[in-house]
């Protein structure tokens, strides 16, 4: 058997720690391997262990259930021998990136497991989707991780104002949030994201054709994930990443490439949308109802600060949005939410029509 001091050796520049070990020792005493997932495909899994990668079957793992499969990033109790190899279980998730799927039960799909980063790629090769940018922060402050921003291919900005514009707009829309502007082919901002992603995992997000590969490449100093040029037309790129891939950088910490996400659906995120907006939930407080629609109620403080220019109409938009479709999520597992949304829907209904029957009668 593998000794302790070899697991660390091997596994420390994967995120192993203390808490994973004891987390493992029921798995241990049973003479399985410990190892981590660095990537997944059709069942199957590469494992990085003490005793090197090996590949495993992961049938054995509650295969039928989209938020149970094993993930890259997964820490796992692998089989010591045997072909093939089984993974037997895996260790419960410090963290959990995951969206809703396409599917009509929306249920959810976790892209990655344990991960203290979430990247978000969001190229200036195109006009910026703040939309965009929103929903994916959602998703990565719900996960437990810390979001941050990577604004890649910077150097086709040229003009150093317009890029601090373009920079400022992201900062505000994501409070609290690191916004890098980098430049894989010049090397601009690569060393304040190191920084960043030097300790603990990153998971690296965004569209096809946001730059994610090219910029994974230039944190690990070589070309280890292919790269295509995104279309001229709308700056679209063609999944080059199909499987998600983890990856040790070389001057610390643990990078997951995913592959280009088309729909970033929301699933259970009402607390991550919150941080998102956190100034509109502060507002909110200040609202006469505690449950303003900020439509138009008397006393709204979100409206107020609307019609005083202190929020933008944009960021009101986009969270009555994001809000409303994390409910709709929500409320498709959740028969009594399901009735909630109805009887308020109604009531405002009523109210609606009551308030135009008042405008009517003081017409006539």
């Amino acid at each position: 058997m593998t000794s302790s001091s070899a697991v660390y050796s091997a596994l420390t520049p994967y995120g192993w720690d203390d808490d994973w070990a004891d987390a493992f020792a029921p798995y241990a005493r049973e003479g399985l391997l410990p190892g981590r997932v660095v990537r997944v495909d059709r069942g199957q899994c590469d494992v990085v262990t003490a005793d090197g990668a090996v590949r495993a079957d992961t049938a054995f793992v509650t295969p039928h259930d989209p938020m149970r499969v094993v993930c890259t990033g997964d820490w796992v109790a692998v089989e010591a021998g045997g072909n093939p190899r089984y993974v037997r279980a895996y260790l419960p998730r410090r963290t959990a990136f995951v969206r809703s799927t396409s599917s009509k039960r929306s249920d959810g799909q976790i892209l990655a497991a344990n991960v203290d980063h979430a990247v978000v790629a969001v190229s200036l090769a195109v006009e910026l989707d703040l939309g965009r940018v929103e929903r994916f922060l959602a998703l990565a402050w719900e996960s437990g991780a810390q979001p941050v921003v990577v604004l890649t291919k910077a150097d086709l900005v040229t003009d150093p104002v317009t890029l601090a514009h373009l920079v400022q707009d992201v900062e505000n829309t994501a409070p609290g949030v690191p916004v890098v502007a980098a430049s894989a082919h010049c090397g601009d901002g690569l060393d304040i994201l190191r920084a960043l992603v030097g300790n603990g995992t990153s998971v690296l997000l965004g569209q096809s054709g946001a730059g994610k590969s090219t910029l994974a490449n230039a944190l690990i100093g070589e070309d280890v994930m292919d790269v295509r040029a995104a279309r001229d037309v709308d700056g679209k790129g063609r999944h080059t990443t199909t499987t998600r891939n983890l990856l040790a950088l070389p001057g610390g910490g643990v990078l997951i490439d995913t592959p280009g996400l088309r729909g970033v659906g929301l699933y259970d995120a009402e607390s991550g949308v919150g941080q998102v907006f956190a100034e509109i939930e502060e507002l909110a407080e200040r609202c006469r109802f505690h449950d303003c629609a900020h439509e138009s109620e008397p006393g709204c403080a979100v409206r107020a600060a609307v019609d005083g220019g202190e929020l933008p109409v944009r960021r009101l938009e986009s969270y009555r949005k994001l809000i409303r479709e994390n409910q709709w999520i929500v409320a498709k597992t959740d028969a009594r939410l399901r009735a909630e949304i109805r009887r308020d829907w109604k009531r405002k209904g009523a109210e609606g029509r009551a308030a135009m029957q008042a405008k009517q009668g003081r017409w006539t």
